[in-house]
């Protein structure tokens, strides 16, 4: 699979890769419409894996929200989990 998913109550969660390549692009959204089909979620939750996605990744976004219009889907995009670090104990 070109995307990751889980999917928990209700929700199905997407993470797109931030490296996705333009030849991949069709691929990564027939999966998500397949994951979104089966599943019948609720919500659907799409993660970015970077804060500078590939011009594919966007477009897979893109086609992504178009879906979830079309069969009504509440669609939230989030950005890249950032870990905040913490100072050592000594």
């Amino acid at each position: 699979m070109l995307i990751g998913h889980a999917f928990e109550e209700g929700v199905l969660h997407l993470s797109l890769p931030g490296d996705l390549a333009h030849t991949s692009r069709s691929a990564a959204d027939l999966e998500a419409q397949a994951l979104a089909h089966a599943h019948r979620p609720r919500h659907v939750r799409v993660q970015l894996s970077t804060a500078d996605p590939t011009p594919a990744s966007l477009s897979v976004l893109s086609r992504v929200r178009r879906f979830c219009e079309n069969v009504r889907i509440p669609l939230t995009v989030v950005g890249p989990v950032t870990v905040a670090a913490t100072p050592l104990q000594e």
